[in-house]
């Protein structure tokens, strides 16, 4: 059966790809034709163009705003339904501090946030709950929480609690994966983490509501996301040894934040109860009660004509032709801080040096074999295909999102079957059996297992596609144990608790994207979410080049960024395959919302014209 859809997914790629051809070289007139008459058939033509356009699928995130249109009324008060898009449960790690995956993310943004605000360009503002100063030398940061922000429990949040977050972060037993780069360029932070001192000296209480941190370099990447500014309840989890607090109530079933809504109920992995905090710092929320709750991929759409969700998580673009005029709705759209990718598994972690260790011996270790697979597959179709063009070719790993960073010039590799046939022959992966599936240069089989996961209508055929454009090339690719995963165990197997599954050769995985370009959380030798453990020289040079005290010269740190776009091509431990769209419906009787950065509306802003959602005609 499988067989079957691909043949049929193949077939319908060649027809997208040969409409385009036949577009590009079709003409608007003929000779002879009077100047009225070619531009009225020009313009007719142009319509026409259009309108195949949009029947084919292809759209533009040009032609979507991030700020919705406020029509109406807002009542008082009122409820709101937030749609966590998830094939399986949610985790319920509630808590800044410890969460690791996007459904717990997308449920604290809505009870708790971090002490700093930030603007369209990313730059931390004194707009949030804490204000800033930085020293001469960018090396001192004075932090200073307002005097009206407060724990959901009345208690103030303090300077304490944001050092108590740094000391759990940094302890031994912590067992989350925040500690990093961010928390060693601290002075004294490693010696605490090490045991070889009690507290960290570059962190300061100066008064219950004033911090001092000093770092020991001054980095562009601070005032970009470089600062860890969510703290942990002191008065809450003081007395817990720091192991036992990610699975404490405390965490798990009564969670604690200073944000706009608090957590009254939980149903664990299903759903989440909030109601207003009255007493939250930017003014009381006008929503009276936010729920949010799981949905399946598959329902999205109902849930959305029916008023079950007022909006979603994430929105599967490759439905948006067959919805695109659903009437009790407005799609927000921008170009999201993410891509997806493939990677390959060059090594595993090493927990006791909480670092990479790459292994030259791995399955996947000759770079040939690794761009080979990145020709063999054709991720222009497939962004139009599965995608109607709001996901598009993806050539490096800075995404567009971050356009003074996105080398726009650098091509990539590009779909290219007959290269990657001509590279594998060269690097001596031979049919040998007459079988057209080649074996390793040894003269072994060659099985490479890919784990991919499930969720949508488009997991599966992408994948299949994937398979089958590695086989045209005469690689046995095969799906992890004949399935797709679902999200906890995939990352999981790839390795997010640092236990690498050796069954997984290469997968297939998106990355959002932080609001600082620095790519050491992903692609730096102590980051534990590099799940392909790959690790170089010239990596880590081009990495501490990028947050060097030169690189607040911005003109420099692109071209060091240019160069490390580049290495990761030359040296694939990944490749990017689509930049994505962020399309996001919103029922009509919601007010105040938007989506991304620098907009200064907040979910506190967020309000109804009606007590119930209204439902598609």
């Amino acid at each position: 059966m499988k067989k079957v859809r691909v043949g049929r997914l193949l077939f319908a790629l060649m027809v997208v790809l040969l409409l385009v051809l036949a577009a590009c070289n079709s003409s608007t007139s003929k000779e002879g034709e009077a100047e009225e008459t070619k531009e009225k058939k020009t313009e007719e033509k142009g319509k026409e163009e259009k309108k195949e356009e949009k029947k084919d699928g292809l759209y533009s995130i040009d032609d979507f705003s991030n700020i919705k249109t406020s029509e109406g009324e807002a009542i008082d008060g009122g409820s709101f339904t937030f749609g966590l898009v998830s094939d399986s449960a949610f985790e319920g790690t509630l808590n800044w501090n410890f969460y690791s995956g996007d459904p717990d993310a997308q449920i604290l943004d809505w009870f708790d946030e971090g002490l700093l605000d930030w603007d369209e360009n990313y730059v931390y503002t004194n707009d949030g709950a804490a204000t800033y100063e930085a020293s001469e030398d960018g090396r001192v940061f004075t932090f200073k929480i307002r005097d009206n922000v407060n724990w959901h429990d009345g208690e103030p949040v303090t300077a304490e609690d944001w050092l108590f977050a740094h000391e759990v972060i940094g302890h031994p037993e912590y067992d989350g994966v925040r500690y990093g780069s961010d928390f060693t360029n601290i002075e004294g932070m490693e010696a605490y983490h090490n045991g070889e001192a009690e507290t960290i000296s570059g962190i300061k209480v100066i008064d219950d509501k004033t911090l001092e941190i000093t770092y020991i370099e001054s980095t562009p990447s601070l005032v970009t996301g470089g600062i860890w500014s969510y703290p942990l309840a002191k008065h809450i989890f003081g007395d817990m040894k720091v192991a036992d607090i990610s699975s404490s109530a405390e965490v798990r079933e009564k969670p604690i934040g200073f944000g706009p809504f608090k957590v009254e109920s939980i149903v664990p992995g299903e759903s989440v109860v909030m109601s207003k905090n009255p007493d939250y710092w930017r003014g009381e929320p006008k929503l009276d009660e936010v729920t949010v709750k799981v949905i399946n991929p598959n329902v999205v759409v109902q849930e959305l004509e029916t008023g079950g969700v007022d909006t979603v998580s994430s929105f599967p673009v490759d439905q948006y032709p067959k919805n695109a005029e659903m009437s009790n709705v407005e799609y927000l759209g921008m170009i999201d801080r993410a891509y997806t990718y493939i990677g390959f598994k060059l090594g595993t972690w090493d927990k006791d040096k909480k670092e990479v260790k790459p292994n030259p011996d791995a399955k996947m270790a000759d770079v040939n074999l690794r761009k080979a697979m990145w020709h063999a597959v054709d991720n222009n179709a497939v962004g139009e295909k599965f995608y109607n063009g709001l996901r598009w070719n993806a050539t490096t790993l800075i995404p567009p999102s971050h356009p003074e960073f996105h080398d726009e010039t650098n091509p990539g590799v590009a779909y290219d079957p007959e290269a990657a046939k001509k590279i594998l022959d060269e690097a001596g992966y031979e049919d040998k059996d007459g079988d057209g599936l080649r074996e390793t240069p040894d003269g072994e089989e060659l099985v490479i297992n890919f784990a991919s996961m499930s969720g949508g209508d488009t997991a599966e055929p992408l994948a299949n596609y994937y398979i089958q454009s590695w086989k045209e090339v005469g690689l046995n690719v095969q799906l992890l144990d004949g399935r797709l995963q679902e999200f906890n165990t995939f990352y999981d197997r790839v390795g997010q608790n640092g236990d690498d599954d050796p069954a997984v050769d290469i997968y297939q995985g998106a990355w959002g994207v932080g609001i600082d370009v620095d790519p050491r959380g992903l692609y730096g030798r102590d980051a534990l979410f590099n799940f392909t453990r790959y690790a170089s020289e010239k990596n880590d040079e081009l990495l501490a080049k990028g947050v060097s005290a030169e690189a607040f010269d911005k003109d420099y740190r692109k071209k060091v960024y240019d160069e490390w776009q580049q290495l990761m091509v030359d040296e694939i431990p990944v490749f990017p395959t689509l930049y994505r769209s962020e399309l996001v419906p919103v029922n009509n009787r919601v007010l105040n919302f938007a989506i991304g950065d620098g907009t200064k509306m907040y979910k506190s802003d967020i309000a109804v014209t009606q007590e119930e959602p209204i439902v598609a005609e």
